[in-house]
């Protein structure tokens, strides 16, 4: 089922092996063209565009872009119970996560008199995206607003696409688990227009919107956007990076299984499948020194994928050219593979499972030994599931209360530290021909007498 790609009598270096390995194409600089004018449109015309876009890519034109306290509120009391309970145990469980993540602020005193204090300072508003699309997905809701919370922000709001079948509102679940998490101010917007609805925010559309805007604003602009999407989100992020901070341009899912003679063919096989049921584009990718494994989980993907429920999806991924069955000579190459691929999610389930996990340099968030499926860090492990895609592991990292921090030092000198540095100071300043940066000082200096 799994294309095959033998690596066992190769020598690559980290970019040969890349250039070889399984991987979902994401043309940003395409969708970029598509965006431009999204994003131009919501910027000059507001709510007024946001409805028009609505109706043009979702099939519903909202009548209340920003969705009503109430609606949120039915939300809670029509969620299926044992839902809400694993809502609410997803949220504590992230929320020790993300507290564990939270840098301290530090003083450090260079000489006598003169001190660094480096702060972590919150941003003030920011901007959640929550995608449609083939899947619901309050597990994202509880990723994105518990990391804002915990980081302390003060503002947070969410958006996702509007569903015809649901009144123009977003779906329900995506509503309560808003509702859980006190996040109120949630609007009806999905794709390309929610980002510039959230970078730049939206003028309110005249006798639609005076309930819920203020000083003629539907929404105000945001500081951060953070949330997945699909390739047009992707570009409307990069086209609004420079004007407020993101998150990363998520691409399509993927896992990757670095595994040997030991691990369970089953539960391999069905890891790679709980992959490749989200998305026709996802990568499902077995790394291994063992041809018997990869004939084995071959023979169980078969086998499960009949009795799968979104079968024609995840054939569909299992068999592109993003999925595959990488054959290593040992278990050195597999781990200088598994870091060359850069995976979204790497599990490990090899012999000393640990060891091998604390070796591996890229990836998104490893998943160590056969009873860490992936899915678990979906929903209910505590880390965060929002993870860099297509490689960009080797440089940048999942979503964490860090996305939503700033660090600010502060310096404070005593009138004597200052005279410390008096000279050396003069020096550097003469040096960079910046003779105001010694004035600067000595003006001081001579206050002083």
């Amino acid at each position: 089922m799994l294309t095959r790609i033998d690596l066992r009598d190769t020598d690559l270096t980290p970019r040969q092996l890349a250039e070889r390995l399984p991987r979902a194409a994401l043309d940003i600089a395409t969708a970029l063209e598509t965006v431009a004018p999204i994003i131009s449109d919501v910027r000059a015309r507001g709510a007024a565009a946001l409805r028009d876009l609505a109706e043009r890519f979702d099939g519903v034109r909202p009548e209340r872009l920003r969705v009503p306290r109430e609606a949120i509120e039915r939300a809670i009391d029509g969620l299926d119970p044992a839902v809400r309970e694993a809502l609410e145990l997803s949220i504590a469980h992230n929320r020790a996560g993300h507290a564990a993540q939270m840098p301290t602020e530090r003083v450090t005193r260079i000489i006598d008199g003169g001190i660094i204090t480096q702060r972590w300072v919150p941003v003030r508003r920011v901007g959640l995206y929550v995608p449609g699309g083939l899947a619901v997905y309050p597990s994202s809701v509880v990723m994105n607003v518990v990391a804002a919370q915990v980081a302390g922000v003060e503002s947070i709001v969410l958006a996702s696409p509007p569903q015809a079948e649901h009144g123009g509102l977003p779906h329900p679940t995506i509503l309560a688990a808003c509702g859980l998490l006190g996040v109120t101010e949630v609007y009806a917007a999905g794709g390309a227009q929610a980002i510039a609805m959230l970078a730049y925010g939206a003028r309110a559309e005249a006798g639609a919107d005076e309930e819920t805007s203020a000083g003629g604003l539907l929404c105000e602009p945001v500081d951060v956007i953070a949330g997945p999407g699909n390739v047009y989100v992707a570009a409307a992020k990069r086209a609004v990076l420079g004007d407020v901070g993101i998150d990363a341009e998520a691409g399509p899912t993927e896992i990757a299984i670095l595994a040997d003679a030991s691990a369970d063919p089953e539960y391999v096989a069905a890891d790679l499948l709980s992959q490749a049921e989200h998305d026709p584009h996802a990568g499902s990718v077995l790394i291994t020194d063992s041809p018997a494994l990869a004939e084995a989980v071959d023979a169980a993907l078969e086998r499960r994928l009949a009795a799968t429920r979104h079968r024609d999806r995840a054939a569909t991924a299992l068999g592109g050219a993003q999925s595959g069955v990488v054959l290593v000579r040992d278990l050195e190459q597999g781990i200088a593979v598994a870091d060359a691929y850069a995976a979204e999610h790497l599990e490990i389930q090899t012999e000393e499972a640990a060891e091998v996990a604390r070796r591996i340099r890229n990836a998104g968030a490893v998943f160590v030994g056969p009873f860490s499926p992936v899915p678990l860090g979906d929903y209910l492990a505590g880390s965060n599931h929002v993870l860099p895609t297509g490689g960009t592991a080797r440089f940048a990292a999942g979503l964490s209360v860090m996305a939503y921090l700033k660090p600010v030092q502060m310096i404070e000198y005593s009138a004597e530290a200052l005279g410390a540095m008096a000279s050396p100071l003069a020096a550097l300043a003469q040096a960079e021909d910046l003779p105001a940066h010694a004035e600067a000082v000595g003006a001081r200096l001579r206050d002083r007498g």
